[in-house]
């Protein structure tokens, strides 16, 4: 067996809810041992400021560009995340030196693709002078650079799940796994390790913002107050004849590319309840475009703890012949998966491998990328 590296992944989602971080041993390539996770919440002011540099950022037109409040706020976030690391270690009993590196996804705080514009803020430079482990940063930029949407990247790391899964039984393939967070996107591993993945559309932040804007809570706990609800078909109708469903070529989406219903278009939880189902039947439509239909989908992120959600899913699934499992269901760790993948993206960039793919991204080949941060050079002790 090749060289392994003791690696750790941070991860911050369009949900803005906080850090995941999470610990594999890996190659970046077949070998991938599964170590401790944790999440680290943010608090309400923070992601109020989260918010803020949303609507600073609209005004970037050059990647480098900090307007607003988001030179602070870059800072803040890093030093939150550096943070978060600390603790970890403290709680898992490890050292720095423990660690080989460490995988930094940032904030997107914008993505326009169709631009090749994509900003994640996040300074690994600082991280890695903060936490004295080196990082692996900015991994979507050179992707965009060679004719990639930027997004996703984690396909990379569902492929080398799935090898583990495929012999389990009931487990059939096609796979898909489903990251249901802010956004939604779908990875598709076919019978010869074909790899195609794209952003399948809304996932959790058409229901948080609702559920902020007329309950004033961040989301909607278990589907609690979907539950109460009826399905709008006319509204659901409005979202599902977006063009992005229909479009001959996938892209990757930004937080702002579909907006909330207003006000009078629903009460409360008809709202949430129709919004849910939004969530699970672009997940299905989307999947229209793949090369062939899923036997199985395994669902990861946030979107995976609402039943509505779930439900939903399920039942439009079964309808083409497939089934739906929470990524607890087969071992895995549905809050930790994209965090775990950072780790393993990092390690692939210290060797060079590539993160993304012509069926992944739109990249006109398979491309590395990241930057590299090293963590500072201990003085050697002066002795007269």
């Amino acid at each position: 067996m090749g060289r392994t590296w003791t690696a750790i992944g941070l991860m911050s989602g369009t949900s803005m809810d906080g850090i995941d971080v999470a610990l594999i041993r890996t190659d970046g390539d077949s070998i991938v041992e599964r170590g401790p996770s944790a999440g680290y919440a943010y608090d309400p002011a923070f992601r109020q400021r989260l918010k803020q540099g949303l609507d600073d950022a609209r005004a970037i037109e050059e990647r480098r560009e900090r307007p607003g409040i988001l030179v602070e706020l870059e800072r803040d976030l890093t030093l939150r995340h550096a943070d978060a690391v600390k603790a970890f270690l403290r709680e898992n009993n490890l050292l720095s030196e423990n660690v080989d590196v460490v995988g930094f996804h940032g904030q997107t705080v914008l993505h326009r693709p169709d631009e090749a514009l994509t900003v994640q803020i996040g300074d690994g430079e600082l991280l890695a002078r903060e936490t004295r482990i080196d990082v692996v940063y900015d991994m979507r930029a050179n992707d965009m650079a060679h004719g990639g949407q930027g997004a996703p990247l984690i396909p990379a790391y569902h492929a080398v799940l799935a090898r583990g899964l495929a012999e389990q039984e009931g487990i059939g393939a096609p796979i898909v796994f489903v990251n249901i967070g802010g956004i939604s996107n779908l990875t598709y591993i076919g019978m010869g390790e074909e790899l195609v993945a794209y952003d399948s559309g809304p996932g959790n932040t058409l229901i948080d913002q609702w559920v902020e804007a007329h309950a004033g809570i961040p989301y909607d706990q278990g589907g609690m107050i979907a539950s109460e609800g009826a399905i709008l078909p006319q509204l659901v109708d409005r979202y599902l004849s977006h063009p992005f469903f229909t479009a001959e070529k996938r892209r990757s989406l930004d937080r702002g590319d579909f907006a909330p219903p207003a006000p009078s278009d629903a009460s409360l939880e008809d709202g949430a309840r129709t919004l849910a189902h939004v969530t699970a039947a672009a997940i299905i439509r989307s999947a229209r475009h793949l090369p062939s239909k899923p036997a199985t989908y395994i669902v990861c992120g946030g979107g995976r703890l609402n039943p509505v959600i779930m439900r939903e899913l399920g039942a439009l699934a079964a309808e083409g012949g497939g089934r739906v499992f929470a990524a607890e269901a087969l071992e895995l760790d549905g809050d930790s998966m994209e965090a775990e993948a950072w780790a393993y993206l990092a390690v692939r960039s210290l060797r060079g491998l590539p993160l993304t793919y012509p069926g992944t991204t739109g990249v006109e080949r398979p491309i590395s990328g990241g930057r590299m941060a090293a963590k500072p050079a201990i003085p050697l002790e002066f002795k007269p």
